[in-house]
């Protein structure tokens, strides 16, 4: 059985629609840096980095969420979420670098996540200007490449559609008007959030793709 550490409306939640998705058995374990459990010493034995997701599977351990997500779309080939041959395998790890090494990891880690870039606080105030104008730019890079696209990449959902999805549902926590600035992104939200899985996965989670 696969056992996810999560933490609600992280980007822990792309993980938890996909395994909604599968529609295996699966088990939940709040791991929330809110109260400190992922700096646990329990939690660190688990996961060194002290960070969610993780996935554990009897005595395999993975994290990165992006890992996660191929890992599973390659395990259950019968759930189709995949991306399709060569090309579409590599252009999903390419949205996938970008969107957890850039977007995530520095954009937006510079206005929720200040102290990770100056110990002054004197210098947050900057971060996070500097973040917000650098997420505008990947926003408006997400919008058009959502053009005419009903899925991230190639022409079924695949696992980077839940990953992408969660980043609109951040754009909204920070105050950005997601539907009259990005239509197309809209689109691709509001066909995600009709899928079952996701509706599952939001409830479970307490969290709402709109704040």
């Amino acid at each position: 059985m696969n056992t996810l550490h999560y933490s609600p409306g992280s980007c822990s939640l792309s993980v938890h629609i996909v395994l909604e998705e599968i529609g295996e058995p699966f088990s939940l374990i709040l791991t929330s840096s809110m109260d400190g459990t992922t700096r646990s010493e329990a939690y660190l034995r688990i996961n060194p980095k002290g960070r969610v997701p993780v996935l554990v599977q009897q005595d395999f351990v993975l994290t990165e969420a992006p890992a996660i997500l191929m890992h599973l779309a390659l395990s259950y080939p019968a759930a189709h979420l995949a991306p399709a041959g060569p090309h579409g395998l590599v252009r999903a790890i390419e949205w996938f670098n970008w969107l957890s090494g850039t977007v995530h990891a520095v954009a937006v880690a510079q206005i929720w996540r200040t102290e990770r870039f100056s110990d002054d606080p004197a210098h947050h105030p900057g971060i996070v200007t500097k973040g917000k104008a650098e997420l505008i730019r990947a926003f408006e890079t997400i919008e058009n490449r959502m053009l005419g696209q009903e899925w991230v990449v190639g022409q079924d959902c695949s696992v980077l559609d839940p990953y992408l999805l969660v980043f609109y549902r951040w754009g909204h926590r920070m105050g950005f008007d997601m539907r009259a600035q990005y239509p197309h992104w809209t689109e691709h939200a509001l066909r995600m959030q009709a899928r079952p899985a996701v509706q599952r996965a939001l409830a479970t989670e307490g969290v709402s793709l709109w704040g």
